[in-house]
Parts: structure tokens; sequence; C-alpha cells
């Protein structure tokens, strides 16, 4: 009998103690933290040059937000990211464009990174555009999240495209910059070469493309920048991203076909290889 209670004892205190710790645990709470301060090396109005898309335009540097714990400071690691947005739009734009930056404390972005930034945004090439940066740091799950000063400064983009133009692929034989749509949403089937001119793009300006066409709906489809050649494509790196079938960014030789529109239907489809997003609207 005493070997029997002396064991409850023990499993009794085993249990205590258990209880005890989950309950210490469960009692870790945030205290708080210092938002980030943002410095970058020049603030200076800019005109971006091409030939300079390699040099870096900026170095930012924030400091540490540290981020304190009932515990103590907390030993998580912490998230960066470098917002970029137009100035008025106050970080809401649906472009507004990010760096993700992991736990360093600053970050060089180059002439081609910004540039790119700028025409994501929708912004015109050759034209002044005031524009707002900040970092956002967060602890895991993008929990606590913190957000700096915001840093202006006015830049002046080149043209250029966020996913190269067809014309510019290195595809063999004749390429006059032209784009047709191959899939099983389309009449042409996956045939390849498709049937012109109704699945051929027409260009519309130097960096976009449009068509008008049928769809059957619950298929997929592709972009070819040359007909009868399977050597490069325009696609998407996830076909299961919700609301892609009516738009979205694309990529050159991405590994996923672009889902198609749940109905069938008469449909156009615009392209736009400068902000590198696609778009498709029922009519």
């Amino acid at each position: 009998m005493k070997r029997i209670i002396n064991l409850s004892a023990a499993i009794l205190l085993m249990v205590t103690a258990l209880v005890s710790c989950k309950k210490e645990i469960n009692n870790v709470t945030y205290l708080g933290g210092t938002s980030p301060a943002l410095t970058a090396t020049s603030l200076a109005t800019v005109v971006l040059v091409k030939t300079d898309e390699n040099k870096t335009w900026n170095t930012f540097t924030w400091t540490n937000p540290n981020y304190q714990m009932s515990t103590g400071i907390s030993s998580q690691d912490v998230s960066y990211t470098l917002q970029f947005d137009t100035t008025g739009s106050n970080f809401t734009n649906p472009n507004i464009q990010e760096i993700v930056v992991s736990k360093d404390l600053s970050r060089a972005v180059t002439v081609k990174e910004i540039n790119t930034a700028l025409a994501k945004l929708g912004l015109l090439e050759n034209v002044p555009h005031n524009l707002e940066i900040r970092v956002k740091s967060a602890l895991t799950n993008n929990s606590a999240i913190l957000y700096s000063n915001v840093l202006k400064c006015v830049i002046t983009p080149y043209l250029d495209v966020a996913v190269v133009l067809p014309a510019d692929l290195p595809t063999p034989g004749a390429n006059n910059g032209d784009l047709f749509l191959v899939g099983s949403a389309t009449a042409g089937g996956w045939n390849n070469p498709v049937p012109v001119p109704s699945q051929k793009f027409t260009r519309t300006s130097s960096t976009t493309y449009e068509i008008t066409i049928a769809l059957t709906g619950g298929q997929e489809y592709l972009f070819l920048p040359k007909n009868g050649d399977w050597g490069h494509k325009y696609a998407v790196k996830d076909k299961t991203l919700s609301g892609l079938n009516t738009g979205g960014d694309f990529l050159a030789d991405a590994n996923d076909n672009f889902p198609g529109p749940s109905v069938s239907g008469n449909y156009k489809i615009v392209v736009n290889f400068k902000t590198g997003k696609f778009t498709v609207t029922k009519l």
C-alpha cells in the first residue's frame, strides 16, 4: 500500500510540474519594441539610366527593433521588408512593391531593381515620380509588426520591362515580336502551330498585347512568342493561386499553365510586359 501511495504522489508531482511548465510558457507575452530607424546613402533626385542597371542605386540601413517579451529580449528571428510606394498612397497601393530581407539590418538596391519596382507600380518612364520608402519588421508568422520612418525621393525611370519581350527571347529562326495563344481553353487546343489570325495577339504598344477570343471554361492556356515552337513560353509560377483566372503576374518560361476562366465565353486578354501582369475580362 505504501508503495502505491508513493507512486501516486510521484505521478501527482509530475503532473503538477507539467501544468506549471505549460502555464509558464503560455504566460510569455509580447511587451513591445522600437520602430526601426531607416536611413539611406542618398535621397537626391535622380534620373535612372539603363547602362547603370547593375550599379547600386541606394543602400538602406535600419536599427534593430529590439522586440521585448515578458521573458526578456526576443530570440525569435526578425524579418524585414523594404516597401516602395508612390507619395500620397500611404502604402495602400495594391501594386505596392516590396523587397524581403532576412535578418540583415541593411540592403543595397540596384538601379534595375528600383526601376523594375517603378514599372510594376505602373509609373511612366522618362517622367519624374515622387516615391516613399519604409521598412517593416515582424516576428515569426508576420506578428508584432513595426514600421519605420518614411523616406522620400524623386526618381525618373527609364523604359524597361518586368518580363522579357517576345522579340528579345533567344528563339531560333524568325521572331518578329509576335505573341500567340495556345491551350485546351482555345479552339485550337494544344496543337502547335496555332490557327492564325484567331489566336494571334495584337500588339497595342511597345510593351502591351491584347486578344479577344472565345475560351472554354475550366481549361488552361499559354502564351507563345513563336508559332509552332515550344522552345519558349510565357506562363505562371503557381496556377493554384486564387483569382489568377482573371489576371495576375506572369513570367517567361515559368512552370505552370495559365488557369482559364471558370465559365465559357468571350474574353479579352491584355498582357503588359512592362508591369509583368495580365488581365482577363469577360465580354
